[in-house]
């Protein structure tokens, strides 16, 4: 079985008939509601579509996710098939058997294993597919029986919790300035630096740290978004994010004006020399572009021209996609609107950002030696920040909330109000709002790292530990006393 996707942009430039134009089979791909990214499965030797399969692709599109997650459920059922025709099966005769295999193959036997979270969204995708199945009569049974409570069977049987990584303040500056700025340890200029951008990186990890936002939010901002377009007064930025946001969840950003003057200084030093030389490649692909000649900051709206037609937009409703063809007529021709670029004069995508953390990741550990922070032991990632974000903006929260009453009973009184002022004020609550996170309890999983161990274990063990006659039982007999009011 082959896959593929579609992908109506290429319409004009590859069709080839004088059946159909290439602007009615985009129309008719509109009316139909069929999505970019909508997976379209092939029969090998035929290279006819699979009606099952092919009308799985169609639900998918029906339920109005985006071109990338598209694309990755396609690519789901594709493994499987692809693995089955190891086993002289296929997806739509496979047994319970055959799909254990295949979760042992993924998640312990293939040469590069994958997790319990990617796994677990990959067997969501099957049992969709095979209950997809089942509600067309297209096969009587799934192929996997349905366990307790009519979860999941092939389902990782343990709740993974959250990968929290967060950074010191000395682990951060030697990300942001050796790592990706291209220092010395010693704060020296290296001259056999080669990256192409620190500036950028730098800026990148600013914003990141300073908002929280998640890496597709904050890579894809406009620069009147930011804050950083003619006729606006400068310092912090607060913006509304919604379709680059998870799940399309609105939510309003603040950038802080630190973190907005670390993007100027990428946009003052570096910025000119990447869009002048990408100018005349512009150009070349403005057809394919969506070409901005009026931006209302104070509205939040761009309009320009795509595809020959006159189109308006609201900022925080344009996808990644959109966003990454972008531009505006600048002073060397035709420039993105996008903060970010890279040397074809777009939106740097997920694989170039990937490859700049990699690169500043190897040049951390090289340059790491005694007077260097402790580095964690698996390679940083760009959630980090917005882990690191979440972490100290949670922990002054709290102390802020605690006050500095030297009486316990007076900093209990200011935890007692109304159920508006704690929805309001509550820490967790706020920083889950700051996150975007579609529930609190996913905010919950912080709390474990806001702990002060060290002071606490020394505030409730002072004098036991280090006379090397205490045992563990009476350590714990003399705290349990304290808390009962006396020993009983």
């Amino acid at each position: 079985m082959d896959l593929a996707f579609v992908q109506s942009g290429l319409l004009e430039r590859y069709l080839d008939t004088d059946v159909i134009t290439a602007a009615e089979v985009a129309a008719l791909l509109e009316r139909r509601g069929v999505l970019d990214g909508t997976p379209v499965y092939l029969d090998e030797e035929t290279q006819m579509p699979i009606p099952p399969l092919c009308e799985f692709g169609r639900y998918l599109s029906t339920s109005l996710l985006d071109e990338t997650t598209l694309k990755d459920y396609g690519r789901v059922i594709g493994r499987l098939d692809d693995h089955l025709a190891d086993l002289d099966s296929d997806v739509l005769s496979a047994t319970e058997t055959d799909l254990v295999s295949y979760r042992g193959h993924r998640t312990q036997r293939q040469k590069k294993p994958v997790g319990g979270s990617v796994w677990k969204r990959e067997s969501f995708v099957l049992d969709d597919f095979y209950g997809f199945l089942v509600d067309r009569k297209i096969l009587a049974n799934r192929p996997a029986r349905v366990a307790a409570r009519g979860r999941n069977a092939l389902a990782p049987r343990v709740r993974a919790g959250m990968d929290i990584r967060h950074l010191t303040f000395e682990q951060y500056r030697y990300l942001r300035d050796v790592g990706l700025g291209g220092q010395l340890p010693n704060a020296q200029v290296d001259g056999t630096f080669r990256g192409w951008s620190p500036l950028r990186g730098r800026a990148g990890s600013d914003i990141a740290l300073g908002s929280g936002m998640r890496w597709r939010e904050w890579a894809t901002v406009l620069l009147p978004e930011i804050g950083l377009w003619p006729g606006l007064p400068g310092g912090g930025a607060e913006f509304q994010l919604q379709a680059c946001a998870k799940y399309g969840k609105a939510r309003p950003v603040y950038v802080p004006e630190d973190a907005v003057a670390s993007a100027d200084l990428f946009c003052v030093l570096e910025r000119p020399d990447i869009v002048r030389k990408a100018a005349r490649s512009l150009e070349r692909k403005a057809r394919d572009l969506f070409i901005v000649d009026e931006v209302d900051v104070a509205g939040g709206r761009v309009k320009g021209v795509q595809d020959g037609v006159v189109r308006e937009y609201e900022m925080s409703a344009m996808d990644a996609r959109l966003r990454r063809i972008t531009v505006c007529e600048g002073e060397f021709g035709l420039e993105a609107l996008t903060l970010f670029v890279c040397r074809g004069g777009l939106m740097p995508g997920a694989d170039a950002w990937k490859s700049y953390r990699h690169r500043a990741w190897a040049r951390m550990t090289a340059l790491a030696d005694s007077t260097t922070p402790l580095l964690p032991t698996r390679r940083w990632r760009w959630h980090d920040l917005r882990h690191t974000y979440a972490l100290r903006l949670l922990t002054y929260l709290e102390n802020l909330m605690d006050g500095e009453e030297p009486d316990l009973k007076a900093r209990r009184r200011r935890h007692r109000s109304y159920l508006t002022g704690h929805i309001r004020h509550n820490p967790l609550l706020v920083v889950s709002r700051r996150l975007g996170h579609a529930n609190p309890e996913t905010t919950y999983e912080y709390l474990q790292y806001t702990d002060d161990l060290i002071n606490e274990f020394e505030a409730a063990f002072n004098g036991w530990v280090g006379d090397g006659e205490a045992t563990y039982t009476e350590i714990a007999s003399h705290v349990l006393s304290g808390a009962n009011g006396g020993r009983r």
